[in-house]
């Protein structure tokens, strides 16, 4: 049995990253999906620890947590920079992207036209910082963070990628976060993973279709 256990919902939400990662890195794990019964009924979540999901087994260790589960994955495959300098900036950009996470979110969650047109004149701001870390390291032909790929790198591109799904060639004016994404998106282990149906049938969110 593999070590690994991830108990979440039928969608990408929070853990694809951890998807990512764990296939990138040669690594197979076992599923528990929640259906919205299932987490209606109430024994599952007030069985988690802070009442939420994603849940995660890593042998006898339980995670909650997807940002504490990152980090642990991180630090187990030696994805978290290659120094305490670069373990920041590692931090930095994930504390990022949950911050533009989050307002995705709520942006969402009011689903109506005008606030997706919003969304969309707002993306490019919400980019930029992330472009420009990019071209930082080494003219943006490497990495977020120095020269080996950390949790942030997949879920950077975790981001990126449900973005081009909703909204597509909206990386036209990042040359550098395009090809990012499609250099990344070549690592074989991982490429495997992004064409595999679990992947493509999988929609961003419970509570949407795609």
């Amino acid at each position: 049995m593999p070590p690994y256990t991830i108990v979440y919902f039928p969608s990408r939400g929070r853990c694809e990253v951890m998807r990512m990662l764990l296939a990138d890195q040669g690594q197979s794990w076992k599923e528990e999906v929640v259906t919205s019964d299932d987490w209606k009924q109430g024994t599952l979540k007030a069985s988690c620890l802070f009442g939420q999901l994603p849940k995660f087994q890593d042998g006898d260790l339980t995670l909650y947590q997807s940002n504490a589960i990152l980090r642990h994955l991180g630090r187990s495959f030696g994805l978290y920079g290659k120094d305490p300098q670069e373990a920041a900036l590692v931090d930095v950009v994930n504390d990022g992207l949950e911050d533009l996470i989050r307002h995705i979110s709520q942006q969402f969650l009011r689903n109506t036209e005008e606030d997706k047109a919003q969304y969309l004149k707002e993306l490019p701001g919400h980019l930029k910082p992330f472009e420009t870390l990019l071209a930082q390291n080494k003219g943006g032909q490497s990495f977020i963070v120095g020269d080996q790929i950390s949790f942030a790198d997949y879920r950077l591109l975790d981001l990126l990628l449900n973005h081009e799904l909703l909204f597509p060639g909206y990386l036209s004016d990042f040359p550098l976060l395009a090809a990012y994404v499609a250099r990344l998106k070549a690592r074989p282990k991982l490429k495997a993973f992004l064409d595999s149906p679990e992947h493509m049938n999988r929609p961003i969110s419970a509570y949407r279709k795609t």
